[in-house]
């Protein structure tokens, strides 16, 4: 019997990409993922069977440098999906390269992955890209202008890819609010963001995978973004 294709997750060494990918290794399912840098997530993760592959989006070459790893290591994928993240606020003098940054991490890294890689996805079988969006590009951020515009060019992505790739390969977004707090944050601010949605709690990262199973089982879905916010556009 033919192993399963792997599903290719970038930045799983940590909170929702980790999750989503021990979700899926507990499933049967081969996973290839990238990461920035190392931490317990990673060692985890290949202690479970996964392949990790330390990556640098913050720019093309490394990007592509990325790309060469994966089609070393596969000849199919069953789905890739886009979870890398970065998250930054512009500072004075610093505003273009922390633009660049964004654009390349949320938007230059997807496009090219999802462009050099299309060959793995044509197997016969169900094939996905699932770009991990951000709830908030629904109403812009004062506080990071880059990284939400960034992030509103992947959904813009999700909608083009969908059409491009149609009708082998199918895309689709999911778009997180707060899903999980970090282990910082102080009970008043906790209590201040759950207060912005009706659900009012915090889901945790299971959230999201079941959003991604959404998406990877259901054959008659692409160019949508699932929204995973508790009613948050209700307030």
């Amino acid at each position: 019997m033919t192993a399963p294709a792997p599903i290719l997750i970038t930045g799983a060494g940590q909170r929702l990409g980790l999750h989503c990918a021990l979700r899926l290794l507990d499933e049967g399912q081969p996973v290839i993922f990238s990461y920035r840098s190392e931490r317990e997530g990673v060692t985890l993760l290949r202690e479970r069977g996964a392949i990790g592959l330390q990556a640098d989006f913050s720019g093309e070459a490394g990007i592509l440098d990325f790309i060469e790893q994966v089609k070393g290591h596969t000849e199919r994928l069953r789905a890739i999906v886009h979870n890398a993240s970065d998250w930054e606020t512009e500072t004075p003098g610093h505003e273009a390269e922390v633009f660049q940054r964004m654009v390349s991490v949320h938007m230059l890294a997807p496009y090219l992955i999802n462009l050099h890689c299309e060959a793995l996805l044509h197997h016969g079988g169900p094939a996905d890209i699932v770009h991990l969006g951000d709830d908030v590009t629904a109403k812009g951020s004062a506080k990071r202008p880059a990284y939400c515009a960034s992030k509103a060019g992947l959904d813009s992505l999700t909608l083009s890819f969908a059409a491009r790739f149609a009708p082998a390969i199918k895309v689709n977004g999911i778009a997180p609010a707060l899903i999980q707090f970090n282990e910082g944050d102080s009970a008043e601010y906790r209590t201040k963001r759950l207060a912005e949605t009706p659900l009012g709690f915090e889901p945790g990262a299971e959230v999201v995978y079941q959003s991604l199973r959404y998406l990877l089982d259901n054959p008659y879905v692409t160019g949508t973004t699932v929204t995973v916010n508790g009613g948050r556009h209700l307030r």
